[in-house]
């Protein structure tokens, strides 16, 4: 990678994390947006899910797209536009989606929603793969993983406060009114547009330097030919689909009696508690990227996610909801430090740590009701939280100059957040919404597998699996 290293563009990097959190915050407010349409266009939970469809597949066309020009012309043709414009047009994109969101939803036509949505995604799908590298070249590239864990932060911040703030935005009031208008979406998506604008501007007129990659283009298929990659490209496909159903599918589960029967405008605070949990692992997990000394790693590895938890507790308190009943989700909080513990900052048995946390936490939620199984589900973002540095790590092990070309393959994989909540709303249709959660109990047990399953391969290949360098913060 080559860029200017001898200048400080904090600023830059300041502003380049906003598109972080601004992922976090339209993903997470689809759980927020999806009971709403189902309710508005009278849709089946299989057709709600569509939402998540189009918005995740959009990632993976945009990437496929991306990935066959260069294939077809033999450039990377990221690198060549460099990843500055690279945002830029993929800000300008998203604002195309956003802006048509507007006349879809008073055209009454849902199909139309769905076009928009895959629109957004698409200039996502762009930003995200020129941002992360982009985040690691503005400074010493020394200190590239520390900016990740931040942009990472953010990003799970927005999963935070999207929920909340959207649910102010359409419900109206503190206390949420019973349905949202359509003038409280056209004001929404008027407003992500016009920050999307923002930020393309502040882009657009700052000097930022000019950053390449000086790797040469690997044409062809030669990742496949490593099993851990394979193994792997499967293993994040299962695990954002299962981090997207989870919650893509709570807002019909909260419906029901057993589950406190509520409405759309009162589901909110369940949504964010759901994405901060992301965020708490995450957090948590970050620390094991700095230097830090063994007793100090081990005692934020405790105050961490409790303080993560507070601010969860402080947002909800601010939107006006009651927080006392969040209070026992402390328990599942406890439970995941003991994990990190366990985990010993090790990839492999970090990742089957928490794969088999998740399956035994859905399988809870399966065999049970109330708010022992809603906290059971919800804790499925604690598990979900740190899967992803773990995967890719593992994955692209021992992949040498196919690196790249993997990492691409592996981003193309978010295309499992487009087919798993669609099958989960499906399953929910033939029997009923809780008993669907099987789906994610399985994604779990194929995540735990997966850890197992990999170790193997790489011993093969006779890779030391404990050098595996693992790094948080997606």
């Amino acid at each position: 990678m080559q860029t200017n290293t001898s200048k400080n563009y904090g600023t830059a990097l300041y502003t380049l994390i906003t598109v972080f959190f601004f992922w976090g915050f339209v993903a997470a407010s689809n759980g927020i947006f999806i009971p709403f349409c189902k309710t508005h266009f009278n849709l089946t939970q299989f057709e709600s899910q569509l939402i998540d469809f189009t918005f995740y597949g959009g990632y993976f066309i945009g990437s496929l797209i991306l990935y066959f020009a260069s294939q077809a012309t033999r450039v990377d043709i990221l690198n060549k536009i460099g990843y500055k414009k690279g945002i830029i047009y993929g800000l300008l994109i998203s604002i195309v989606g956003a802006l048509s969101i507007i006349p879809a939803v008073q055209s009454g036509s849902f199909a139309f929603i769905l076009t928009s949505f895959f629109v957004i995604a698409l200039g996502f799908s762009l930003q995200q793969t020129a941002a992360q590298p982009f985040v690691v070249a503005l400074g010493d590239p020394a200190g590239g993983a520390h900016r990740l864990n931040l942009a990472g932060g953010v990003n799970s911040f927005g999963t935070l406060l999207g929920p909340l703030i959207v649910s102010i935005v359409l419900f109206g009031s503190v206390s949420g009114a019973q349905e949202a208008s359509i003038t409280s979406i056209t004001t929404l998506y008027l407003i992500l547009a016009g920050v999307f604008l923002a930020v393309a501007i502040f882009f657009a007129v700052s000097k930022l330097p000019s950053v390449t990659s000086d790797e040469a283009f690997e044409p062809g298929l030669g990742a496949l030919n490593f099993p851990q990659l394979k193994w792997g490209m499967l293993a994040i496909f299962v695990y954002v689909g299962v981090e997207v159903t989870i919650q893509s599918n709570m807002g019909a589960l909260l419906k029901l009696p057993e589950f406190g029967g509520y409405d759309e405008s009162h589901i909110s605070q369940f949504i964010s508690l759901y994405w901060g949990s992301l965020m708490i692992g995450r957090w948590t997990g970050a620390i094991s990227a700095f230097s830090l000394s063994k007793s100090a790693k081990n005692i934020l590895t405790v105050l961490v996610p409790f303080i993560a938890f507070a601010l969860i507790l402080l947002v909800n308190h601010l939107r006006g909801n009651e927080v006392s009943n969040l209070y026992v989700y402390a328990l599942c909080i406890a439970v995941l430090v003991l994990g990190f513990f366990f985990g010993q900052e090790k990839p492999a048995k970090t990742l089957l740590v928490f794969g088999l946390l998740g399956a035994a936490a859905m399988l809870i939620g399966l065999l049970t009701t109330g708010q022992i199984a809603l906290y059971a589900f919800i804790s499925g973002g604690l598990c979900c939280s740190i899967m992803w540095p773990c995967i890719f790590a593992l994955s692209i092990t021992g992949l040498g100059k196919y690196t790249g070309q993997g990492s691409a393959f592996l981003i193309m994989m978010i295309l499992g957040g487009a087919i798993i909540p669609p099958l989960q709303g499906l399953l929910a249709d033939k029997t009923d919404i809780h008993s669907s959660y099987i789906v994610a109990v399985l994604c779990f047990a194929y995540l735990a597998y997966f850890a197992w399953k990999v170790k193997a391969e790489l011993q093969k290949q006779g890779i030391d699996l404990e050098q595996a360098e693992f790094k948080a913060g997606h």
